[in-house]
């Protein structure tokens, strides 16, 4: 039987209520694959309750156009707010988010994060929520100036580290595996008496890519991958610094190639 979460913990808008039930019960009746993730999903896992004004609502990217589409039909407003990854859904002043790849467009959700049976019971309709693993994935790369989600990375590892699979983590962290390891080491300084908790092999094979890495000689192109945790904070090394941003050449590549 799924985990019941009290709503009201939740302390979502009171207008607001009405239009998650209602918003919850016709995706389950679409039957288009989704999760709930986010706040919920932490919760779930955790047991922290916060508040919180949205409903994160995941799928993939084929299936975000069939849930506009399905609620279009039905009277509500729909937009796509950005092509790389979400799009909301509109009754009046109350929406959800539908998120079908992460911000930094370098996560999309697919048939992996729908593995398993990991399913709440909020707001009277039960859904399924996002799999310990992924949703430590998708929190990896939430550093910004207003949002760190550090403490929810290091949460949900203490109290469901049994049920994360570490090696499809560290494929989906493979071009990126120094987040991970920060993250990791982040855990080992938070709680020093459950270091254990995260596989040995896992930190010995990150820490072998940082030994080999500490020899090699600097990139040629400058790189600021910081755009990846956040777009703002990091703006300035791409426009005025002269360094290339996730894709592309920086400033400086640029002008050496026009002479």
């Amino acid at each position: 039987m799924p985990q019941s979460l009290d709503a009201s913990s939740f302390e979502p808008p009171p207008e607001a209520e009405e239009f998650y039930r209602e918003s919850l019960r016709l995706l389950a009746e679409s039957g288009i694959p989704f999760m709930l993730s986010g706040t919920y999903a932490v919760s779930a896992y955790t047991g922290i309750v916060r508040p919180t004004k949205d409903l994160d609502v995941f799928c993939k990217a084929g299936d975000y156009p069939r849930i506009l589409a399905y609620f279009r039909d039905r009277g509500y407003r729909v937009e796509v707010e950005d092509e790389r990854w979400i799009a909301k859904v509109w009754r009046d002043a109350n929406f959800f988010d539908v998120i079908f790849n992460m911000s930094t467009a370098n996560m999309p959700i697919t048939d992996e994060w729908f593995v398993g049976q990991h399913k709440i019971e909020i707001y009277g309709v039960e859904v399924h929520i996002t799999p310990p693993t992924e949703l430590v994935w998708s929190k990896l790369f939430i550093q910004d100036r207003y949002r760190y989600d550090g403490a929810d990375v290091a949460h949900v590892i203490l109290k469901k580290h049994e049920e994360i699979d570490w090696r499809r983590l560290l494929t989906y962290m493979e071009a990126y595996w120094e987040v991970l390891l920060i993250q990791l080491l982040n855990f080992r300084f938070v709680y020093p008496s459950e270091r254990d908790l995260v596989p040995r092999w896992l930190l010995e094979e990150l820490i072998g890519r940082l030994n080999a890495q500490l020899d090699l000689p600097p990139p040629n192109i400058k790189v600021c991958r910081g755009r990846l945790f956040s777009p703002r904070d990091y703006i300035v090394d791409i426009t005025e610094w002269g360094f290339a941003d996730v894709v592309g050449k920086g400033l400086e590549e640029r002008h050496e190639r026009a002479q």
